[in-house]
């Protein structure tokens, strides 16, 4: 019960108040403590990939207890508020929205796209800044929002943080490239197996607030993803667009070729991000909307 109302909460402190800019980010923290390990003890081998993953949540789940002690001595009703406040930070809607609009109107689109992908940008044209656009928009509503309530409502603040960090070592070490190979993969193993369920809600609700009467019709192309995650996402925002997404891409300096997913144009256009942005304000009610209606439910 009291984990429903926290992300309810947390969920509208995000919606309302996004980042809390005057507060350094908690996911910056852990990637300070990612690259503390890495700086130290780096080696492309799984071993210590297996011994970066423990070491970060080693210290992650010391440092839940402590607060989980220190939040314990506040009262029931505090402790829930200061729970929603802290996270609220975890969650990243209206940061990912607003990141993602500023490519509809920035001067310099692929140095606001590179920011947001792990995608070469220099030689893309408008078609495929939008796309790609799309596509982070797509796959990041997973990894930033759905996900992590996902696991908020489940286990509590402790399962967010732990969610967030894994999350946060694949983002920065899980690269098929020749330094990372080998030492990201047991964090890239982790991050597939805590966001099965999540993309695959994602997937659904994108479907559902764009009343598509299939609504499992993207596993046929998302389950084609190198990812056994991303695709799912990324293909419902295709085929609710009429557009495809994917295709051949430039990684590093290296082309990869990657399948399409979707139906429909292959040329991109403003209005169809705007369109994929514009889903925002139902997904954000659709989503309290749940958490109320399962609160009740089981209160």
């Amino acid at each position: 019960m009291d984990n429903i109302l926290v992300a309810f909460l947390a969920y509208t402190i995000d919606k309302i108040f996004g980042e809390f800019r005057f507060l350094k980010h908690p996911v910056i923290l852990i990637g300070d403590l990612i690259l503390f390990f890495e700086n130290s003890f780096y080696q492309n081998s799984v071993s210590r990939g297996f011994l970066l993953v423990s070491f970060v949540l080693g210290v992650i789940s010391l440092l839940l207890l402590i607060i989980n002690s220190i939040l314990g001595l506040f009262g029931n009703t505090l402790l829930i508020i200061l729970s929603s406040i802290i996270a609220s930070m975890f969650l990243a809607h209206n940061m990912l929205y607003e990141a993602v609009k500023e490519i509809l109107t920035s001067d310099n689109k692929r140095s606001k796209l590179s920011m947001l992908v792990s995608r070469d940008t220099r030689e893309l044209n408008d078609s495929e800044i939008y796309k790609a656009a799309i596509e982070t928009y797509a796959e990041n509503l997973s990894d930033g929002v759905i996900a992590p309530l996902f696991y908020l409502v489940l286990f509590g603040l402790p399962g967010i943080v732990i969610y967030k960090a894994i999350n946060t070592m694949d983002s920065m070490v899980g690269y098929r490239n020749d330094r990372y190979e080998d030492y990201g993969k047991v964090a890239a193993i982790l991050d597939d197996i805590v966001n099965f369920i999540p993309s695959r809600i994602t997937a659904i609700l994108i479907m559902s607030v764009s009343l598509k009467s299939d609504i499992f019709a993207f596993y046929k192309d998302g389950s084609k993803h190198d990812s056994p995650n991303a695709g799912h996402p990324i293909t419902a925002m295709a085929l609710c667009l009429g557009v495809k997404l994917g295709g051949d891409t430039f990684y590093f300096g290296k082309l990869k070729h990657k399948t399409s997913f979707g139906e429909g144009r292959d040329d991109i256009t403003p209005q169809d991000l705007t369109k994929a942005l514009s889903m925002k304000q139902k997904i954000d009610l659709t989503i309290l909307l749940g958490m109320t209606l399962l609160y009740l439910l089981i209160g």
